[in-house]
């Protein structure tokens, strides 16, 4: 309308009111990513300044009418081609996005790199922490295996022999969420079970150290049973929210109770029984059961119940439950009682 390319549709007087708000828009507009461009440079550093001279000639050639009227030359035209302060401002935009694109791309590949090698770390750390996959004490055979769902997994266990009365305690656990936050949950919890044997192998007394370990970290809950085996075979079981054991194929009838690390003071589920010659107690976690597989279907408690009465070791039941379709972290430990066996270890 300020041009009147429609000759004679509006008044001239009117016309000039529009070629005024133009120009005050265009002014306004300039100012506006002026500022924008302050705030790049103030928080993205050199990105802000690779974008300061598009802004500015962008801002040159929107006032090329006006700059034409001072006799200013905005137009070229090398080799018979006309080519505006506009042309020059758009192919300098194009190429500035183009290195910010590739800019933004090498620092996301730094940071993927970089990534990596924590996990890797972490992957590295866990595999330190993991017990060996078999142990034999003396009327003991302890078998476990571990097959995490991602690369850092959020499941955990020990198995610990006391050094001088012949007992042996296992603390078996799965913590929330996945990833590198479960696995530095994992490295906190079984430094809290090391140091809290310096004083106590008592395994209400260890859940009771990891519940106060954990109360007071946002969405740090773990579900952990805990298991004194004594010479005689004598065990006490103490179980907080975690899946209960399999006796000989069979579950054993524990009581529910909370998690650790949601309420202070919370008694976990205690039992006591006698593990006989040639019995195997089982312990897993619930990876095995919420195994899905591609239609939507669980493993479920009942294919778990016949899996334990026929598998043959803890590996065969482990590739069954991964095979179906694995969901979540898998770890399973079996106690066989068998008297007579010398301690070696491997």
């Amino acid at each position: 309308m300020g041009d009147e390319i429609f000759f004679g549709l509006v008044p001239h007087e009117i016309a000039v009111q529009f070629g005024t708000v133009s120009l005050v828009l265009r002014v306004l507009f300039l100012v506006l990513l002026l500022w924008v461009v302050t705030e790049g440079i103030r928080k993205q550093g050199v990105e802000g300044w690779l974008v300061l001279p598009v802004v500015v000639l962008q801002a040159i050639a929107a006032f090329s009418v006006q700059l034409g009227f001072l006799h200013i030359q905005v137009i070229w035209f090398p080799f018979g081609v006309t080519v505006g302060l506009g042309d020059i401002a758009n192919l300098l935009e194009a190429v500035v996005i183009a290195l910010l694109l590739l800019r933004r791309r090498l620092q996301s590949v730094k940071r993927q790199r970089l990534m990596a090698l924590d996990v890797k770390q972490a992957q590295e750390v866990q595999q330190v922490i993991l017990p060996e996959a078999r142990v034999v004490l003396p009327g003991l055979v302890v078998e476990s295996e571990y097959r995490p769902a991602r690369e850092v997994g959020g499941d955990f266990f020990q198995i610990i022999p006391h050094k001088t009365d012949g007992s042996l305690l296992i603390v078996a656990g799965d913590v929330t969420g996945k990833g590198l936050k479960a696995g530095m949950l994992v490295a906190l919890l079984v430094g809290a079970i090391r140091s809290t044997l310096d004083w106590t192998a008592d395994p209400v007394a260890v859940l009771q150290a990891l519940n106060q370990r954990l109360l007071g970290r946002s969405d740090a809950q773990a579900t952990c049973l805990a298991l004194r085996i004594d010479a005689e075979g004598t065990v006490t079981l103490a179980n907080a929210g975690h899946m209960a054991p399999y006796l000989n194929g069979e579950p054993l009838p524990m009581e529910g109770a909370l998690p650790l690390g949601m309420i202070e003071g919370t008694e976990s589920s205690v039992m006591h029984f006698q593990l006989k010659p040639g019995d195997m107690l089982m312990l897993m976690s619930d990876g095995i059961a919420e195994a899905t597989d591609a239609d939507g279907h669980l493993f479920g408690f009942e294919r778990t119940h016949e899996l334990l009465r026929a598998a043959k070791s803890v590996t065969e039941i482990a590739h069954a439950a991964q095979a179906f379709g694995q969901e979540d972290d898998i770890s399973l430990i079996s106690v066989t009682r068998n008297e007579g066996l010398e301690p070696v270890f491997g």
